[in-house]
């Protein structure tokens, strides 16, 4: 770890049809990368668009966007082409409706030599469990216990070891990859900290909302004895939250 080199690369796969969103997720991670006291040189922030020119977000660490070829995959595909471009030490995976704590890196910092860190999320907009991962007598790592969201995995593992993101249908291909990691990494480490939040942007774009997001909206406003004004579009009678 030197001050010249790139520690961090932030990848973020976008439709480009939650600007707002995507906008607050940049700056958390601003805001992470000054509490832990990076300078300008070692983050970087990537952005892949899913088959449109979405709208660069300012930063005042570099920040590169990729107009890619439509995928419609989950950002599997987006995610599998930034793996490539990264240049960072480590990686973490960043959708555009989620954000990082301020003290997320500086976390991640303390254990800089070890290949795969789990962190802990807040989910309470998005599950009734508030935290994963689930701290129980399980193995961590379990399908539905871990998000990409909590990780902090070193590129080289992802890149040499396990051959890039190995892309394969929707969300199915998030777990793949994370079980592939934990496999062949030669250090792992859970910490106590919560350095992310799940669906912190989800309602500053009011149509962009995932079908899961619209699922979860719509099964709360019924739950207390209404109807969403639009199906699939409880976003309109909540407001922002």
């Amino acid at each position: 770890m030197t001050r010249d080199s790139i520690l961090f690369s932030i990848i973020i796969p976008s439709s480009g049809r939650r600007p707002q969103a995507l906008r607050q997720a940049v700056q958390s991670v601003e805001r992470a990368g000054r509490f832990a006291g990076l300078e300008t040189k070692q983050l970087e922030i990537l952005i892949g668009f899913d088959g449109i020119k979405g709208r660069r977000p300012k930063s005042a660490y570099p920040l590169q966007c990729f107009n890619l070829p439509s995928d419609k995959n989950q950002g599997n595909g987006i995610r599998r082409t930034l793996v490539r471009v990264a240049r960072g030490d480590k990686l973490i995976f960043l959708d555009d409706d989620n954000v990082l704590k301020p003290y997320a890196l500086r976390s991640f910092l303390r254990y800089f030599d070890t290949e795969l860190i789990v962190g802990r999320i807040d989910m309470q907009l998005a599950l009734k469990q508030p935290y994963l991962p689930i701290m129980d007598d399980c193995p961590i790592f379990r399908n539905g216990n871990v998000d990409l969201l909590n990780l902090c995995v070193s590129r080289r593992l992802v890149l040499d070891r396990c051959g890039g993101w190995q892309a394969d249908d929707g969300v199915k291909a998030v777990w793949k990859n994370i079980n592939l990691w934990q496999q062949q990494a030669h250090s792992v480490t859970s910490i106590e900290e919560i350095v992310g939040v799940y669906d912190a942007g989800r309602s500053l774009d009011r149509r962009a909302l995932s079908p899961r997001q619209m699922a979860l909206l719509d099964g709360l406003i019924e739950k207390h004895g209404a109807q969403p004004l639009v199906k699939g579009n409880s976003i309109a009678m909540l407001g922002a939250h």
